[in-house]
Formats: structure tokens, sequence, C-alpha cells
């Protein structure tokens, strides 16, 4: 197969248009500098911008081919692909619970509250799995564009990983969040325009059976709606719950809650966002199903089938270019490139935690905005290189997704969720949630990496491929274990140090000065307003008998 130069035009012509616009964002912000603008784009996001580049920052390529691939594989279904139903339930409870805490507090990322509770040495051990998360969240976006230009436009995938990565971190770079969002408006309306392009050329090929027949009925392969056995039950409650609670553990979606104008603003975005992550999940389903009901041998890819081939990551832009006319696929490229843009800038931009969190709070705390802009360019190119390496590690977007989300939700949620929402929590409590989350995590293993288990929980056997699985809810599990641990290890390090069992000079996270510094602080503000309700009394009074 040639180089496919029409595709490759296209694809030019939408880098070229990305980069214009991240250069227009720029000048646009008149000269107004400083991180506030670069990471919160100075909390003035406007409603419909911040709804855009909320969706666009979830709808992603890992979004798009993960859904597709999880449609096709015929050992899992459409029932399997889970991203848009569970994405509906993270930005509900994001908006509806964890963007007023965070607003109130007017933080910049989402660790800010961490290290004025926990200090600093904590606080850096847990934004490493929020770091890593990120870096695995680029690597999935560029292992999803990178295998569909490779099949596209017969372009090769290191390649098309590098010239991505390179334009991701360019425009990042131009212009911070406010650049991002403007940009995210033009990557949303293509990936929304693009993908229902292709879908009637998709279900009216000649290759293909009619999905609606072969959702319940096996035909060329298992029908692809798929299903859920009574001992697959665990697992699949295990996969919803680490996507939809896995996603508010991201920096990337506090910076969007972080730069709306107002609370009510952030929680009609989040709210408007899970409408269009269900909308732009449908095509990709779409996309699955008819890739299910092929007759691969009647089209030039021929047989073995693409799970056969091992090539279930890629069926989306396989589907695209056997199933339809060369021109339309050349658009769902389109497609597929502007969603990983959109996503990945995202992900960039998280670097966040780098720049304000270590060097800000840490390293240089009296570092100028001057520098601190140079901080977060570095901390950018710094994310990116290190996603870019990894996604050179594995072809599927599957495999990414999960682990970054893995990640978020065994040790980050329940870390967010005590710090946010319980007084009793601190450091004592939080580092051994910490390292239970983390040696557990460990070891209980991960197939799709290749780590075995060491701890094999109910119903642990081996998957329809030979490889040894846990069925059980193992990562929720996990999760509520670090949850109960934070709480417990927090009240009785309270108890020690406040009823004085042991020398305060062991309390090294000083929750008693804090405790005390907390209570007087409480008392001066009682006064305050007692003082400043009597002044009122006696005003009113003056008044009267005048």
């Amino acid at each position: 197969m040639a180089l496919n130069v029409l595709g490759l035009a296209v694809m030019a012509v939408f880098y070229l248009l990305i980069l214009g616009t991240g250069i227009w964002s720029e000048e646009r912000k008149c000269n107004v500098d400083g991180i506030g603008m670069t990471l919160l784009a100075s909390c003035n996001i406007n409603l419909l911008l911040g709804i855009f580049t909320l969706t666009a920052s979830w709808v992603g390529g890992g979004f798009i081919l993960g859904l597709a691939e999880a449609t096709y594989n015929p050992t899992l279904g459409a029932v399997w692909a889970l991203m848009p139903v569970a994405y509906v339930l993270t930005f509900f409870l994001g908006g509806f619970f964890f963007a007023k805490p965070m607003r109130e507090k007017k933080y910049v990322t989402m660790m800010d509250h961490f290290q004025q509770k926990y200090g600093n040495v904590l606080s850096v051990l847990l934004i490493i799995p929020a770091l890593v998360a990120d870096v695995l969240w680029v690597a999935r976006t560029l292992v999803s564009l990178g295998g569909t230009m490779s099949v596209i436009l017969d372009l090769s995938y290191v390649y098309s990983i590098i010239i991505s990565s390179v334009v991701a971190i360019i425009y990042t770079l131009l212009g911070g969040l406010y650049s991002v969002a403007s940009k995210d408006v033009i990557q949303l309306i293509l990936v929304f325009v693009s993908l229902w392009v292709c879908v009637p050329f998709l279900l009216t090929n000649p290759h293909s059976l009619d999905i609606s027949l072969t959702a319940y009925n096996q035909t060329f392969q298992a029908p692809w709606v798929g299903t859920v056995k009574l001992d697959e039950a665990g697992k699949w409650i295990d996969d919803f719950m680490l996507l939809a609670l896995g996603g508010l553990a991201y920096q990337a979606f506090y910076q969007r809650i972080l730069s709306a104008s107002s609370y009510t603003q952030a929680q009609v975005t989040c709210y408007a966002s899970s409408a269009f992550c269900l909308v732009l999940g449908i095509p990709s389903v779409l996309v699955g199903a008819v890739a299910a009901s092929t007759d691969w041998n009647a089209t030039s890819y021929g047989l073995p089938t693409p799970y056969e081939r091992d090539q279930a990551g890629s069926i989306l832009p396989i589907a695209l270019l056997y199933l339809m006319p060369a021109y339309i696929s050349v658009i769902g490229i389109g497609a597929v490139a502007a969603a990983v843009m959109s996503s990945m800038d995202s992900a960039l931009l998280s670097a966040s935690l780098l720049s304000s969190n270590i060097y800000k709070n840490i390293l240089r705390k009296q570092a100028s905005d001057c520098e601190m802009q140079w901080a977060i360019r570095i901390s950018v190119v710094v994310v990116g290189m290190a996603g870019t390496a990894l996604s050179f590690l594995d072809s599927s977007v599957l495999v990414f997704w999960l682990v970054g989300a893995d990640m978020s939700y065994t040790i980050m949620f329940p870390q967010l969720v005590c710090i946010l929402f319980c007084k009793v929590s601190n450091g004592y409590g939080a580092s051994v949630g910490y390292m239970i989350a983390v040696f557990i995590r460990i070891l209980s293993g991960e197939p799709l990496i290749g780590l075995p288990p060491a701890i094999r929980f109910p119903g642990c056997r081996l998957d329809a491929k030979g490889v040894l699985t846990q069925y059980f809810p193992f990562r929720t599990t996990i999760m509520v274990m670090s949850l109960v641990s934070i709480l417990l290890f927090s009240w009785l390090g309270s108890i020690v140090f406040n009823k004085d069992l042991l020398s305060e000079k062991w309390d090294v996270f000083r929750i008693k000065r804090k405790q005390i510094s907390a209570a007087r602080a409480t008392d001066d503000k009682r006064n305050d307003s007692a003082n400043e309700e009597a002044s009122t009394a006696r005003e009113l009074l003056d008044t009267t008998s005048l």
C-alpha cells in the first residue's frame, strides 16, 4: 500500500489550522500573563467554552478507539463499552459534590489542599500517581492516533506519533488553558461532524450484515452486544466504577472546574458535558458493531480477521479504510486526530502539578511569573516526552486507558474524598492508606502489563486467552480499604497526640498544633462576628434614640 498523499495533505491542513488557532488565542490574551492565566485562564472561561473544553478532554482518541475496540472484540461487546455512561456519573458527581469545595478554597491544582494539610513530603508522594496517570493519558492518545494514521495513511507508526506529539506540545506551549480551550471548540466540532458523516457509509457498505441481526445472533463472530455472565459481574462493576470514579481524580477535570467564572457555571458545564459524551460515543459503538458484522474475507483486508491478527485496537481505522470510500476514510482520520489533540493537550497542561505544586510550592517559593511560565513550559515538554516514549511500548488503547484510570481510582480517589469531605483525615491516615493501596494493588497483578497476581481474590481464574485474571471487584475493594484506612489511622493518630499518649516531638505531621490553630481561628472568627453584631446593634440603638 502506497502513502496516502490526499490523507497526508488533509492532516497537514488540520495541524496548521490547530497551530494557527493557538497563535490567535495567544494574541487574544492581550498580554495578560501569570500562572492564573496559563493554568486557569484567570477563572474567566465562559459557559460554552467550558462545556467544549471539558467534553473534548474526555472525548479523546482513547475514547473513540476504545469504544470501537470493546464493541468489536468478541470476548467483550458493547455492554463492556462503559465509557460514555461511566462519564455521565463522573460529571454529575463532580458537579454536585466536588466542584464546590475545590472552588471555595480557590485552588490552582487539586493537590494544593494536600500540600496545605499534609505538608510537602507526603504531597510529593501523592503527586506521583497523579502525574503517572497523566503521562499514561498522553500515551494512550498518541497510540490511538499513531495506529489510525499508520493504517489509513500508510505512514510509519513511529513518525505518526512523533509528529502528533510535537504539534500538540507546541500549541499547548503557545497559550495555556485559554489557547487549549479555544482549539477544543474547533476540535470537538470536527469530531462530531466527521464521525457522523462516516456512519451512513459504514452502515450501508455491501460487506456487512444488518447490525440489528448480528446484535444477538452468532454470525461471523459472537453477537456484538455482548453479555455479562454472572461470574463476570464483579469485573464489570469494577470496570464501571474504575472509569466513573477514577475520572474524579484527574487534574484535567479540576482545571476546567476551577477555570469557570462561578460555581453554578461549573455545575452546568459538568451536566452539559455528560450529555455530549453520550452523543459522541454512539458513532464509535456503531463502528465496532459494523466491524463485528462484516465478512472480512469479502473485503480487500481478507482473512484472518482483525481480532485474529491481534489488531482489535485498530478496528476503527481498519473499518474506515476497508468499508467505505477513500475520501470518506480521510474525514474519519480527521475526527480521530481532532479527538487526540483535544485530549492530549488537556493531559499536557495537567503538568501544572510539576510546575505549581513542586517547583513553585517547594523548590522556588519566590518564583516570579516569568520564571513560572518557563517552569510550566518545561513541565509540558517533560510530560509530553514521557508519554511519547511510553506509546512505543504497546499498541492497545485500552491498556493505557485502564492502567491510568486504575491508579487514579485505587490510590488518588480515596485520598481526595477524605481530604475534601472528612475533617478527621490527617497525614498519618493518608500515609497508611497510600501504602496499603500501592502494595495491595501491585500484589493483585495486572494482566494488561503482564504482572501476575500474588494475591488471588475469589473468582480469580484463567480467561479465554489463558491469562490469570481477577474477576472479583478487587480495585473497588482496594479503594474502600484505602478509604477506611485513611479514616481509621487518622482518628487513631489524633487520639494518640491529642491525649498526649505520645510526646508532641513525635508528631511529624503536627496535627495537634494544626488543630489548636484551627480552633483559635474558629474562635477568632466567632468573636469577630459577635463584635460586629454588637456594633451593629449599638448603631441601631443610637439611631433609634435620635
